[in-house]
């Protein structure tokens, strides 16, 4: 039995369906979905520019804000001049809206400072970039990183600090304190514009602001504070803290809590509280003027720093001391620049002129710098601001930049003299006799004490018998009780002499104590007229009595 082969026919016709290319066609479709759906979600490239690279690593580190990663580091080059380097990050797409001109970016890794020990999660997680974003700006892909920690100025804001020289316990990260609560940061130190004192930039907190007033003083805090109090010692020593990082602390009165604080207005940063504690006037910041001084007395003692007074309050400070040699007189030549606090002229009856025009005034009314000894001494210098009512020929005259102070010679002559002449009085007083001879008087007034008590003794006893003569009931005995009475009496009198006779006027004692109570009686004469002559005249101490 044969069997048949089916014939098997051939077709020509293509089946895609059936067709063995439909499985790389729909792994192609599938891979186009999947590119499609990676570039719709993927966000925008960005460029952030840095001083330098810290850490960060192409493919590892990432981008967050808010501790939320929004974008990965691709690569890190090298700017083309070479000056730093260029992070090229990929953002995720939900964040566009951020990347505009109020965006911030820095790097974060781990740093020991002053403030502490800041960046532990870099130590797992690695270097990264922190950023600050707000919405609703103009879009950017380039941006300048900042190389240290951007803060929110809408989170409080920043004041400007003077002083003549920098303190090794003010850096960047030293705290601010207001009655020992932490209120702010420093958060610059740098040179300021006129390159002869230093300017410490600090960051307040918002809810803080308000305490600062244009009266506020600044100071650095001292590690070591002692004072009495009541008769008892007080010693304070700061927190350890301090010691490390230091402190600034600050305090207002609240007289000018209605001033807001111009952006121009800078504050002094005092080198301690007790400076701050002592006379000091004024509003300072925009009302500081600086004047020109020029003298022909010896400035060896006179000192940068060193305080300008008025009235006995300190109104400014010298700023700068130079001298030069002058040929034909054969003399050193001095200029001193000061600052003067302008507004401690200002007269609050009077809205018509500044305190600056006030000065002006009293300089044409006599008004003069005086450079003169803050005690005989040490011979300490500082600048006095008086009148010379004999000179009102001279006012402010510009030279340079600067304003010219007429000044006065300082002539020591009356007050010395007097004082000398006091001193030569007192040194002559014969007090090694006096104290010799009070000494002799009190050994010898022992036996006259005793001998008081004795005739104490004796008057009582005189009393008792007068009583009893007065109470008898018979005169018969009353002769004899009389006779005894007196001789009783006399031996009371005979005591008392012998008390008396030391103190008679040829002693010892009388005739000392006379010649000390002359000399004694001189000086206050002396004395006397020279109280007469500073009510006379006042100035005579300074200008003489003529």
């Amino acid at each position: 039995m044969s069997q048949e082969i089916p014939e098997i026919e051939e077709s020509t016709k293509f089946n895609f369906i059936t067709s063995i290319w439909i499985v790389p066609f729909i792994a192609l479709l599938i891979a186009g979905w999947l590119a499609y759906q990676y570039y719709s979600e993927l966000g925008p490239q960005i460029r952030i520019t840095f001083p330098k690279n810290e850490g960060l690593q192409a493919g590892q580190s990432h981008i967050k804000y808010r501790d939320v990663p929004i974008g990965v580091i691709n690569k890190i080059e090298l700017q083309e001049d070479g000056e730093g380097v260029v992070v090229v990050a990929r953002m995720d797409r939900s964040v566009t809206p951020y990347l505009n001109e109020n965006s911030k970016f820095w790097i974060v890794k781990p740093e020991v400072g002053v403030s502490g020990i800041s960046g532990l999660d870099t130590l797992i997680s690695g270097t990264y970039i922190n950023m600050f974003a707000q919405k609703n700006g103009n879009y950017k892909e380039n941006f300048a990183g900042l190389d240290h920690a951007y803060r929110n100025i809408g989170g409080g804001e920043y004041f400007v600090l003077n002083t003549p020289r920098g303190d090794s316990s003010v850096k960047v990260g030293t705290p601010i304190y207001l009655k020992n609560v932490k209120v702010g940061q420093v958060e610059y130190v740098v040179l300021a514009l006129d390159d002869a004192s230093v300017d410490v930039i600090v960051f307040i907190d918002k809810r803080y602001v308000p305490y600062i007033h244009t009266d506020s003083k600044f100071w650095v805090r001292s590690t070591l504070d002692a004072g009495l109090q009541n008769g008892n010692l007080d010693i304070t020593v700061a927190p350890v803290t301090d010691l490390i990082q230091g402190a600034i602390e600050f305090s207002t009165t609240g007289k000018e809590s209605n001033r807001t604080v111009p952006n121009s207005f800078v504050f002094e940063l005092y080198k301690n509280k007790n400076i701050i504690e002592g006379k000091k006037v004024g509003y300072g910041g925009k009302y500081i003027k600086t004047f020109i001084l020029h003298t022909e007395g010896s400035l060896a003692k006179l000192k940068e720093n060193a305080a300008v007074r008025y009235e006995g309050f300190e109104v400014g400070k010298v700023k700068k001391i130079s001298l030069s040699y002058e040929r034909s007189t054969h003399k050193m030549r001095g200029k001193v620049v000061v600052d003067i606090d302008t507004s401690v002229f200002k007269d609050k009856n009077d809205t018509q002129h500044t305190g600056e025009e006030n000065l002006y005034q009293a300089v044409k009314e006599g008004l003069r710098a005086q450079i003169v000894p803050t005690d005989i001494i040490t011979g300490m210098l500082y600048v006095d601001l008086v009148f010379d009512r004999n000179d009102t020929s001279r006012v402010i005259t510009k030279e340079g930049r600067y304003a010219s102070l007429p000044t006065v010679g300082y002539s020591s002559g009356n007050i010395m003299a007097s004082a000398t002449k006091i001193l030569d009085k007192i040194n002559r007083l014969p007090l090694e006799k006096l104290l010799a001879s009070l000494n002799k008087v009190v050994d010898e007034s022992a036996k006259p004490v005793a001998n008081a008590n004795a005739v104490l003794l004796d008057l009582k006893r005189s009393v008792e018998n007068i009583n009893k003569m007065t109470n008898k009931r018979s005169f018969a005995a009353m002769p004899d009780e009389v006779n005894r009475m007196l001789k009783e009496l006399t031996r009371t009198l005979q005591t008392t002499k012998k008390v008396v006779k030391g103190y008679d006027s040829n002693s010892l004692i009388t005739k000392q104590l006379s010649q000390t109570l002359k000399i004694v009686t001189e000086t206050s004469k002396e004395m006397q007229q020279f109280l007469e002559m500073l009510n006379r005249k006042p100035n005579s101490l300074i200008f003489g009595d003529h």
